[in-house]
């Protein structure tokens, strides 16, 4: 019986071949091939399992070996293999004739309980030839999601045996059905109707949605800024079919998604708190388990008091805002995992957070407010289109009428992607944030008023080459939200007020005269 398992590493894990050997001697298990402690413990958990599930447990040594043996593994999910494995070499079970996977977690009682990367283990199989697949009950939504392959749902041992049982005899599962479509709830983080004022942060955001730039948010403290980030996924359209596996896939691996789950269609939105690891925001551990930045591919990642996160796990996300992906290398193996998010950052203008705050008196010196901002960085910082200052909502703004919703805002950011991505078609991006330099002439045509208004801001505000190409990628998103082709010399002049912070001559200090 050749029975595969699979290790959840990297963005599409590793398929791991469980091999059985019986022999005279003492009873006992002997498992081997780098297994780490849940998997050495699955040696317990398989023998009760298999005779509370009314199976014999065979009274010989047994040898089980993980192939290949230099891959650590982890985790609960080699139980039911391993079991089938015994089980099968002990003559106990029949042999399907071909290989198949098998995934879950065994309780005393023989139950098979959910684990995490079943789709990816899916997907991989799939990749290499296998068509049978047992896979926890609770798992199968989202085993069921590629819509390909013979997945068996099991919840327990015994009707694992029978699978197997009916394998042999050329049975097969009946054919899948067809999932519904579950796009999610677009206003989990709220909803932009509920945001009195904030017009110019607003804007920002809308123009941030349709083109995929990243966005900071700064100003003093109740000014809205978090309210205003966190909205951001509410105008997001949903993912398509390939980007929503690829989102489940990492979701999969990383044991976030719930039982019964199907594919992710609503753009991943990650917050995590200022306190988190470089190892935590990026990815890593033994078995390379993705991080937020990789959590939040095709979708945003929040970053709220973005000075007070670890200086070089802000700086470890430079590599992923320009490549899309993240390299984690380590002595033995290096694997790629996908990191193609939306950078969003909330802060406060200064140490103190009173800068530009009315009524109140800031006693940062100047030197003081640039070594608060160094904390970032200046490359990273560069990569950042969008810097928008925001002050606290007067109280007759807030006791009036609500501003436009989400679900208005979402129709023209969705009308700007598919702009974005009929334009792009022919090219390896699909966002005008992701434009290289290169391309930036060909896409990016202004009249005669928008190219001297350009030169205009670059000379008087001494934008570099990276500043002056954000700025272009920021207009063209901005036309394609009026519907115009050709960059006009508003769409610049808006491009440029939303980028200044920061460069030339205008400090963050700026900040404390204009909202």
């Amino acid at each position: 019986m050749i029975v595969l398992a699979h290790e959840p590493s990297g963005p599409d894990g590793v398929l791991v071949r469980v091999e059985v050997d019986l022999r005279r001697g003492i009873p006992a298990v002997d498992l081997v091939g780098l297994a780490e402690g849940a998997v050495r413990e699955a040696r317990e958990r398989v023998r009760a399992a298999v005779r509370n599930a009314g199976f014999e447990f065979p009274l010989d040594r047994v040898l089980v070996s993980l192939v290949p043996a230099d891959l650590p593994k982890e985790g609960s999910s080699y139980d039911l293999p391993i079991a089938l494995g015994i089980l099968g070499a002990a003559g106990i079970l029949p042999d399907p004739g071909k290989p198949f996977l098998a995934l879950g977690e065994l309780g005393l009682d023989g139950e098979v309980r959910p684990v995490r990367g079943v789709l990816a283990a899916v997907a991989k199989g799939l990749a290499a030839g296998l068509e049978d697949f047992l896979v926890p009950g609770a798992n199968l939504p989202e085993a069921l999601a590629l819509r390909r392959g013979r997945i068996h749902g099991i919840d327990s041992l015994g009707e694992a045996g029978d699978i197997l049982a009916r394998l042999r005899a050329g049975e097969g599962p009946p054919a899948p059905q067809p999932l519904p479509f579950r796009s999610g709830d677009p206003l989990a983080e709220g909803d932009l109707a509920e945001i009195r004022g904030l017009e110019r942060g607003r804007r920002a955001l809308e123009i941030a949605a349709a083109g995929g730039h990243h966005l900071l948010l700064f100003g003093p403290p109740g000014s809205g800024k978090t309210m205003l980030a966190r909205r951001i996924a509410s105008i997001l359209p949903d993912l398509s079919d390939e980007d929503a596996v690829a989102v489940t896939k990492l979701h999969s691996i990383a044991g976030l998604l719930a039982p019964g789950q199907g594919l992710l269609y609503r753009p991943p939105f990650r917050a995590p708190h200022h306190s988190a690891s470089l190892e935590g925001l990026v990815g890593g551990g033994p078995s390379l388990r993705p991080g937020e930045a990789s959590l939040a591919h095709r979708g945003i990642l929040f970053l709220d008091e973005a000075p007070e996160f670890r200086r070089d796990a802000l700086q470890a996300l430079r590599e992923p805002l320009e490549e899309g992906s993240i390299l984690l290398s380590r002595a033995a193996r290096a694997v790629r995992l996908p990191a193609a998010f939306q950078l969003v950052l909330a802060a406060n203008p200064c140490a103190c957070g009173r800068l530009g705050m009315e009524g109140r008196t800031c006693h940062c010196a100047p030197q003081e407010v640039q070594r608060y901002w160094r904390k970032l960085g200046g490359p990273f910082l560069d990569r950042i289109d969008l810097r928008v200052p925001l002050r606290p909502v007067p109280a007759r703004e807030l006791l009036g009428p609500g501003g436009e919703s989400s679900g208005d805002v979402r129709s023209r950011v969705g009308a700007a992607i598919e702009r974005q991505e009929s334009r792009f078609r022919s090219c390896a991006f699909k966002r005008n944030a992701q434009m290289p330099p290169g391309a930036i002439d060909r896409y990016c045509r202004l009249d005669a008023g928008a190219a001297a208004g350009l030169e205009a801001a670059v000379e008087r505000l001494a934008l570099s080459s990276r500043a002056s190409h954000s700025i272009l990628r920021t207009a063209r998103s901005i036309a394609d939200l009026a519907g115009g082709e050709l960059i006009g010399e508003e769409a610049i002049f808006e491009a440029v007020q939303h980028r200044r912070y920061g460069e030339g001559d205008f400090y963050w200090e700026d900040a404390r005269f204009e909202a």
